[in-house]
């Protein structure tokens, strides 16, 4: 009989409990995801009572006043607190939001924390985003051109600047590719909704030149293809994006290119 050991530190156990200060009216408990890499010991669930009548209306702000009022080695990313960056991207309520534009009116029952799923954490509520990073670089995310560079500005039409809505708008938060189980499988090979609602946004780009060899560049059985529609991606954006639309197009023009 097959005997399955879990690896270290998966097991998350129960950690410290912050009650609310006196004299609270509107409580609600936050139970965050602890971890600190320099313990060696297994990641926790800490819990924060915070009286909403002295919190902003967002998740980030809950975190804020936890980190700033009760508990200072609390980690997370955090910037602009706009909804633009996508630095406070993590996983709220068994989903992936931005922590800065979800609204704690929008959670029933106590507010669970967890940093993005399916990824290495650096520390607490922060996952370690260098390979999703390295996959984004890997598509060349900027405007390849081989003729010379006009001496104003690249023009476009009308038309094909529309081209870009719902492409350019994707602020990199990872929501997207740490909810896809695809990526999950295959994160080593599989460059992931994110990278690849790039990689399209610049080949669709009328002004790039090397159309021909960034789809050569995805012309492989795992960078493109292990897509299965799942549509997590669409449904977990912040932004309201279709990554897998995107993925499709790109699927048809390499149809079309070989038809």
């Amino acid at each position: 009989m097959a005997e399955l050991t879990l690896p270290k530190n998966s097991q998350v156990g129960t950690g410290k409990t912050f009650k609310a200060e006196p004299g609270a009216t509107r409580v609600k408990s936050f139970k965050v995801y602890r971890w600190n890499p320099d313990d060696d010991g297994n990641p926790q669930t800490d819990t924060y009572e915070i009286d909403l009548v002295k919190c902003g209306p967002m998740v980030l702000d809950a975190l804020i006043k936890i980190k700033n009022e009760i508990d200072p080695t609390l980690t997370f990313r955090r910037s602009c607190r706009e909804g633009i960056c996508g630095s406070c991207a993590m996983n709220i309520d068994g989903a992936n939001h931005l922590a800065c534009i979800y609204g704690l009116d929008e959670i029933k029952g106590d507010v669970r924390i967890y940093p993005l799923p399916h990824m290495a954490v650096v520390r607490d509520l922060v996952p370690d985003l260098t390979h999703f990073y390295a996959q984004h670089a890997s598509i060349m995310p900027w405007l390849e051109t081989k003729t010379y560079a006009p001496q104003k500005e690249w023009r476009q039409s009308i038309e094909d600047r529309k081209k870009l809505d719902g492409l350019y708008e994707c602020v990199m938060c990872a929501s997207c590719s740490t909810a896809c189980p695809s990526y999950w499988w295959n994160s080593d090979r599989y460059l992931g909704p994110a990278a690849l609602l790039h990689a399209y946004r610049w080949i669709i780009d009328s002004r790039d030149e090397a159309t021909g060899e960034r789809l050569d560049d995805l012309e492989d059985p795992f960078k493109l293809y292990r897509c299965h529609t799942i549509m997590n991606c669409a449904k977990t954006c912040p932004k309201g994006l279709n990554p897998a639309k995107a993925i499709a197009e790109i699927k048809h023009m390499m149809v079309e290119r070989v038809v």
